[in-house]
This record gives structure tokens, sequence and C-alpha cells, in this order.
């Protein structure tokens, strides 16, 4: 089966050789050598400072609310992965959530402005397959409610806005570096924080709010990085603008072999992009599950990214809620009905391309 992503893996001897000198140190996790070289290399690459490795980009996200002590209503968006609206319900927040831009799929500033009330405290904006929002329109609402703006930048490794990392915007950004992501260490995440004192709140966070042995400063978690983690890192960044390179190419001839036919593609905002995804737009939610059913069919799995919305999951269903209608969230359940995203991955081959846009086409017709 082609699948819808692929983890990159770095040569097995260069991982042994990591894993050789964490065999000799014994050193494999609370803040190893490899995670503190780690962060040094990704604060380089990604033009950042103040990045702080993380278990995953869940602990992130978790760990970026609870940073600010928030309490209240914190506005979203329901077209997105299950974790920006969980980790808002797990922080005992409440989740509002604002409709979403037709073309670019990111939440829409507008809607977000609308949706603010006096028990607003934050809002969490996702930059959706890697595409950045309107950051300059976000910023200046954040500014003036005196918000705190956090984003879910889980797929934006590398990306830039204006030739500056998209990582620089809002107070924090959150990144993922789950095994499918385009950088991975497995499992693992960062947060990228422009406070000074933010940022040295969640390094404490982080472990326990440990200071020292006989220090404990507040109530933390467990959300550190190993050292296994932090050595796969370290292989997988040594190659990772050919691996973009590569995902921009396949990105490029699915769009080439799919230009003449009905599809509309995402409106992609980024100066520097990282092809994350394959995202297409079909004219309707019947005519995206046949072609999702076609694929399956000759054993290719895309995905329906972001289907359903958060805003439809059991858990809102059992309290007899339906978000859907009370948020006036009408573009989101259109772009999510009508959503699929294709393989991407930096060896799919092309004749694995031209099958699976030769059977869209033929379903098109």
């Amino acid at each position: 089966m082609i699948k819808i992503t692929k983890p990159d893996l770095p040569e097995l001897e260069e991982y042994i050789n990591y894993l050789k000198k964490i065999w000799s140190t014994r050193w494999l996790t609370n803040n190893g050598e490899f995670v503190q070289l780690l962060e040094r290399k990704l604060e380089e690459y990604l033009k950042v400072k103040n990045i702080i490795l993380l278990s995953d980009g869940t602990s992130a996200l978790h760990l970026a609310l609870k940073a600010f002590n928030l309490k209240g209503e914190v506005i979203t968006t329901p077209f997105t992965f299950a974790t920006s609206t969980n980790a808002i319900l797990w922080e005992r927040l409440n989740p509002i959530f604002a409709d979403i831009d037709p073309d670019t799929y990111n939440i829409d500033p507008d809607d977000v402005e609308k949706k603010i009330t006096d028990k607003t405290s934050a809002i969490l904006a996702v930059h959706v397959f890697g595409n950045p929002c309107n950051v300059e329109k976000l910023q200046k609402i954040a500014d003036n409610y005196k918000l705190k703006l956090i984003y879910d930048a889980a797929h934006t490794f590398g990306v830039e806005y204006k030739k500056q990392s998209v990582l620089k915007y809002g107070d924090i950004s959150t990144l993922s570096f789950h095994a499918t992501k385009v950088f991975n260490t497995i499992e693992g995440g960062a947060a990228v924080v422009k406070d000074e004192k933010i940022f040295k709140k969640i390094r404490l966070l982080r472990n326990h709010g440990i200071k020292s042995e006989e220090a404990v400063m507040l109530p933390g978690i467990n959300a550190k990085m190993n050292e296994f983690q932090a050595a796969m890192g370290l292989c997988n960044l040594k190659n990772i603008d050919e691996k973009i390179q590569r995902r921009k190419s396949i990105y490029d001839y699915y769009k080439r072999n799919l230009t003449h036919t009905r599809i509309k593609f995402q409106k992609i905002m980024a100066t520097k992009y990282n092809y994350s995804y394959m995202p297409i737009l079909l004219r309707s939610q019947l005519e995206r599950d046949t072609v999702f059913l076609e694929l399956i069919k000759n054993d290719i799995k895309p995905r329906k990214y972001f289907y359903p919305l958060t805003v439809n999951y059991n858990y809102f269903k059992d309290r007899d809620e339906n978000l859907v209608e009370k948020y006036h969230l009408s573009r989101a359940i259109e772009i999510s009905n009508r959503i699929l995203c294709l393989p991407l991955y930096p060896d799919l081959e092309r004749d694995k391309i031209e099958k699976i846009t030769d059977i869209i086409r033929k379903v098109l017709i």
C-alpha cells in the first residue's frame, strides 16, 4: 500500500554511532548532551532563540497554555488535529471556535475578533499544513485586546514568512517532531518562546519544576526529550534541506498532473515552504469520498485531513451541543467535507504519483 506518509530514517550506522556514545556515557535523559546540542543546532537552523526541546508536540501545547496561567476562553480553529482542541480542554479552558479562510484554511482573524468576550484570555491559532496564518492581523487583535497569542506550528519546520521564521510570531510557537513530520525525532516537540521569563518557566515546567536537587519551584510535569530522540534529530537535521527539496519536487509534480482538473489547491502564504502535506480540495463531499474510496481500492491510503472538525467530536456531541451552528462555522465545514490529503514523503516515486493522479483524473471525468 502507498501510505499517506513514511517516516524519514537516517542511515542506520549513523544512528548507531550516537547510540554507542549513549551506551558509553549512560546519559539517557535529563537534559543530556545530545538534547543540548540539538537545541543549539535548531536555533541556528531555524534562526530563532529560546527553543525548548520536549517529549512531544502535545506537551509543547500544554506547557504553552500552562505557562501563562490562562483562565476562561481560548479562541481557536476547528480545522485542525485533535491535539489543538484537546490541549485547551485538558488545561480546563473553554475553546471558542472561529471560522477559517476558505483559501488558506487558516483561522479567520475577522471572525476571531467577533468571538472575543470579557472571558477571552488567548488565541490559539494553527498554521494549517505549515501555511502561515495572517500573523500581522492576529497580532494586532491580540495587542488591542491584551490577549496571549499562541501558535500551534506543528507543521511549520523550516517555514518562513516574509523571509523570517514563522516561529518568531506570537508569544509562543509549538512544534511537533513526530515520526510523520518533515523533521522527526521519533516522537518529540519544541516550544519557541518570546519572553525570557516564560522561557525559563517552561524549562522548569518540563522537568517537574525542579531547579536543583533541593529546590522545586513550581508543579511541573515530565516533558523532557531523551537522548535517543535527540540523536535521531541530529541525524535527520543533517539532510533536511535535501528532503524538503524532494518534497517540493513531489508537490509540484502533483500540481502539474492535476492542473487541468476541477481540483483546487491551498493558497500558500509562506516565502519559504516545507511542503509537509499535499491537500487537494474537491467540489463536493460526494466527489471527495468517491476519490478517497477509489484510491483505497487501489492500495493507496490518503487521509481526510481535517475531517471531521474538532467541534464534531463525540465528546462535544455528548453535551448536546451543535457547535458548528452555534459558532457559525460554514466555511470550516465546507472545507472539511471536501478536503483530501494525498501521499507525500521524500522517496515517493514518480510512477506512484502518476498512478495516484491517473486514478483521480478518471474519477473526475
